[in-house]
Order: C-alpha cells, then sequence, then structure tokens
C-alpha cells in the first residue's frame, strides 16, 4: 500500500490538520515508511507465542477490604450525608424529575 498527496490531504482534512503544500510533499514519503515497517510486521512469525499485556508478569497488591475502616469516609453514615441535601426522600437524594 502506498500513499500520495492526495491522500496525505486528505486524513489532514479528516483529522481537521492544517498542512502546507511543503509538508504534504515531507510527509508521503514518511508515511509510505511507516505502512512499509507495519506491512513488515505482517510477515513475522507468531505462531506459538502467547498474547501479552507486559513484558513482564505484574500482579496488583491489593489491599483487604475493611467495611467502615475510616469513622470519618466508612459507611453507617446516611444522615450526616443527607444533611447536606436540599431535598432527601426516604434516605435518598430527592431530585426533581427531568422525564414525563
Amino acid at each position: 500500500m502506498s500513499v500520495d498527496t492526495a491522500t496525505v490531504a486528505k486524513i489532514a482534512s479528516l483529522a481537521r490538520i492544517k498542512v502546507s503544500e511543503q509538508e504534504l510533499e515531507a510527509m508521503v514519503p514518511e508515511l509510505n515508511g511507516i505502512l512499509a515497517w507495519v506491512e513488515q510486521l505482517g510477515e513475522v512469525d507468531v505462531t506459538g507465542v502467547e498474547p501479552m499485556t507486559a513484558v513482564i508478569p505484574n500482579t496488583l497488591r491489593l489491599r483487604d477490604d475493611v467495611i467502615d475502616a475510616d469513622p470519618l469516609t466508612g459507611g453507617n453514615r446516611r444522615e450526616a450525608v443527607l444533611a447536606n441535601a436540599p431535598a432527601a426522600e426516604h434516605g435518598f437524594f430527592g431530585v426533581p424529575k427531568v422525564i414525563e
């Protein structure tokens, strides 16, 4: 696959990037080089290679889930939170109806 000046101009237009004629001419060989490199990657034999997300195995360090660990940010603070609400209804925030 090769790219010409008209294709680069169309791509720049779709991307809403202002490119001068001189820059268009300079981008043609660069984009053709990138596409040739991608085609070269497609020729690599990857049979038997497992997909991976990282080069080294990573594991997340997880903390234990503790309910109400912090008395200021833990649960069971419904009344304190709803005290700031302009309209509380049945233990929830009351909001105006927007759909009829």
